[in-house]
């Protein structure tokens, strides 16, 4: 059935004017959403292994700093194709992505490139550049998923990540074999309401998540926004988040989605005698944080799995040697760090992305610590394909540290700035400079600083702001601020507050209704 929508919905529609050429390598690029640089066993996880994406480490290269630029879903996703902070490629936070936009696609697509876009777009407007797309609506669902096509809507049975997985593949197995592929291959997971396969859920249904050393921060040091903010473990998981039962006799209606969207304080559990239990104040916290972190990390695994998957089958078909394949996620995230969950914020779990890459002239077994951005992945795909970088792009290849170079001039800093403010999660909106040792982040609405030694405080639990001792080191990093922003032209006048419907319901596309994927692909294709 899925080989059947791939080959009837895409096949080529047009011949390339570029031969294509054996140097070139194909580019396989695994994105997922919110997956913690921490929940990946080749970065040291304390909470579950990763077996096929430590595999990827092992095979190439692992970067131990690479950072968001706004850790948010949708803005994450237009700086990935632009190469563009958000200020400058017009999705700072849940609008819509202009697709007459030049992107990474469309270039890649114009040198020769078979370009594919596959599972979670959530840009709002139907994806540009690409020979080949079938995406999730908006943030799409985990079981029996809907896709839209150029061709209208499918609904494929299953779970999201194997669908995504086998239709990445069959994009490859069907692809024109006279020309190098690009292929985005994105996962929905381990994105909210975290709702694994049932082997995952099952291997962690009963397992104990050992709680990070921050779960039970006061925020004391940092009283301007992490007080207010409502994406805690302790305080903002729903009953639906916890996958607890409503009442049997509450019908599907309002009714019912307002029990699931209750953020419960109290909650009865069921104990090993049978017996029932009443759970409040920090015995419910614990036990919240255990329930959230089993379906998150088996919805982690479900990916890790998905890796698996094509890692074999490029092996299988010989493929390997010429592809290139990257792994990342759209931003950092929050296990239970500093209390909470969810990203936003630009302490070092929400800051933080993983980065892994393997394929012909990159050493086996490499690690970096030299900084890389979201920015920096279109430069790297086009600098793959030998195609020129366009001057405005802000970021810039990581081809070189593939290859294991060291550039003299590489960046010694990065800029953040989110601005969804307050956003779902009441999230103040900040921006900042991270170094090797320091970082410095403003909330600019408040007018309020916060200062980190890293090297003294990885944990971030001791804001520096007010040490007098800390002075020129303030001095240093606004100066390392305004120079970076005018680098990149962020002269902070952008609208902040824009409505995310358009993100939610994509524009321009044909419905067909809830038909199976046979139907769909006959009405649809001539």
């Amino acid at each position: 059935m899925h080989r059947f929508l791939l080959t009837a919905l895409f096949a080529c529609l047009a011949a390339s004017a570029f031969a294509a050429s054996p140097a070139r390598p194909n580019i396989l690029f695994i994105f997922s959403d919110d997956h913690a640089q921490h929940a990946i066993s080749a970065y040291g996880s304390k909470v579950n292994q990763t077996p096929h994406l430590d595999r990827l480490a092992r095979a190439g290269v692992r970067f131990n700093h690479a950072f968001v630029t706004n850790s948010i879903c949708t803005p994450s996703r237009a700086t990935l194709l632009t190469g563009k902070y958000s200020h400058a490629n017009g999705v700072p936070v849940f609008n819509v992505f202009d697709g007459n936009r030049p992107n990474v696609a469309k270039l890649l697509q114009a040198a020769g490139y078979h370009t594919g876009m596959i599972g979670k777009w959530h840009l709002g407007s139907d994806p540009t550049g690409f020979d080949r797309w079938i995406v999730l609506p908006g943030q799409g669902i985990y079981f029996d998923p809907d896709f839209l096509t150029p061709h209208g809507r499918v609904t494929i049975k299953g779970h999201t990540t194997e669908i995504t997985t086998k239709l990445g593949l069959e994009f490859i197995d069907t692809r024109p074999k006279d020309k190098p592929f690009f292929l985005m291959l994105h996962q929905k997971a381990p994105h909210r309401a975290w709702e694994p396969d049932p082997k995952n859920k099952a291997l962690f249904a009963n397992k104990v998540i050992p709680e990070p050393a921050t779960l039970w921060d006061d925020y004391a040091t940092r009283p301007a926004a992490l007080p207010e903010n409502q994406q805690t473990i302790a305080n903002d998981l729903t009953r639906r988040d916890l996958k607890l039962t409503p009442p049997a006799d509450l019908a599907p209606g309002p009714a019912r989605q307002q029990w699931l969207n209750t953020k419960p304080t109290e909650v009865e559990v069921t104990q090993l005698d049978g017996s029932k239990k009443t759970l409040t104040g920090r015995e419910l916290v614990k036990w919240k944080y255990q329930r959230y972190m089993q379906d998150y990390l088996a919805c982690v695994q479900g990916v890790d799995d998905g890796v698996g998957e094509v890692l074999d089958y490029l092996d299988r078909t010989g493929l390997a040697a010429n592809t290139v394949v990257i792994y990342s996620s759209d931003n950092g995230w929050y296990l239970g760090d500093l209390g909470m969950y969810d990203k936003r914020f630009m302490y070092e779990p929400g800051l933080h992305i993983p980065l892994l890459a393997r394929g012909p002239g990159i050493k086996a077994g490499s690690v970096t610590d030299l900084f890389a951005l979201n920015a920096d992945f279109a430069p790297t795909f086009l600098d793959l394909a030998g195609v020129k970088v366009p001057a405005d792009m802000h970021g810039r290849s990581l081809v070189p540290i593939l290859r294991g170079e060291k550039p003299r001039d590489w960046r010694t800093s990065a800029y953040y700035r989110y601005y969804h403010d307050p956003g779902h999660h009441n999230t103040r909106a900040h921006y900042g400079v991270r170094t090797a040792t320091h970082k410095l982040i403003h909330y600019w609405k408040k007018d309020a600083w916060e200062l980190f030694d890293l090297t003294k405080d990885p944990t971030e639990q001791k804001n520096l702001i007010t040490d007098p001792a800390q002075a020129g080191k303030i001095a240093e990093l606004k100066t390392e601020i305004v120079r970076l922003q005018k680098q990149l032209g962020d002269t902070g006048q952008f609208a902040t507050e824009i409505p995310r419907d358009g993100v939610d319901a994509p524009k321009n596309v044909p419905r067909l209704g809830e038909k199976s994927v046979k139907e769909a692909v006959v009405a649809a294709v001539p």
